[in-house]
């Protein structure tokens, strides 16, 4: 998993009010379809804002628990959703969810797979969690489908597969579904969601990951902190020069327990 401090989770959290990012989290809203006094787990609750949005459509007569492994990610959460008495929020994990046998209505699960290297443990845990009938929304990006515009094409290469090397799933959307329905969910349905940015931000969700991605190539010891430093200021000026492209498809899928 990436490790947060309070100053990555802030801006982890800048790069997720991008417009981009809020798109997503409606279409989950939407394809959730959450009801009052329903309640909701959100697993990788990050900086709470799924979960306060889901909290104000449950409403005080439901309930929203949000896990993250982040307590830098759980602080931000927990002042955005302090007003809010509905909302329950701790630290935990994906494969280990500290809650009781069918007891959630709904469960979201944003870009969390792809980091665990059990994500069958995970998917179990979030079925016995669930509901008969409970849904289930998991938002997964395959990181293989990225467009970047670059001058540095070795570098990017490098660098791009650097980061295909370091997580445990770097292409988990074509084995989602099958993955759910051995764990007994029905009625999938999946659709993409474009991730693009034509102009460039320093707190925009692209220009975010690429500084995370070249960190990790770097760390991994595939570049040097010279060519990371030289891959993420040619992005920059492109930016400048109006240049900027970078594209890459997240995929919704929704499903429901049997």
């Amino acid at each position: 998993m990436i490790e947060y401090d309070d100053k990555a989770a802030r801006a982890t959290e800048r790069s997720y009010l991008s417009p981009e990012i809020v798109r997503q989290r409606l279409r989950t809203l939407a394809v959730l379809a959450l009801r009052a006094g329903e309640h909701v787990l959100d697993v990788g609750c990050g900086p709470g804002l799924l979960a306060h949005d889901m909290a104000l459509q449950v409403g005080t007569s439901g309930r929203v628990a949000g896990i993250d492994k982040s307590e830098a990610m759980l602080k931000l959460a927990r002042q955005r959703c302090a007003h809010l008495s509905q909302v329950e929020l701790s630290q935990g994990e994906a494969e280990n969810l500290c809650a009781d046998d069918q007891s959630f209505h709904a469960l979201a699960c944003t870009q969390v797979l792809l980091y665990i290297p059990d994500v069958r443990q995970a998917l179990s845990e979030m079925r016995r969690v669930l509901k008969p009938g409970g849904r289930i929304a998991v938002v997964e990006t395959d990181w293989r489908s990225a467009v970047l515009n670059s001058n540095e094409e070795a570098l990017t290469r490098k660098i791009t597969q650097g980061w295909d090397d370091a997580v445990p799933s770097p292409n988990l959307p074509v084995q989602l579904g099958p993955l759910l329905r051995e764990h007994d969910f029905t009625a999938i349905r999946v659709e993409a969601i474009p991730v693009l940015d034509t102009s460039y931000s320093p707190d925009g969700f692209s220009a975010g990951m690429a500084k995370a991605i070249a960190t990790s190539a770097q760390e991994r010891g595939l570049v040097s902190e010279a060519q990371a430093r030289t891959w993420l200021d040619d992005l920059e000026r492109l930016g400048r020069d109006g240049a900027y492209f970078f594209c890459v498809n997240r995929f919704l899928f929704l499903a429901v327990r049997a």
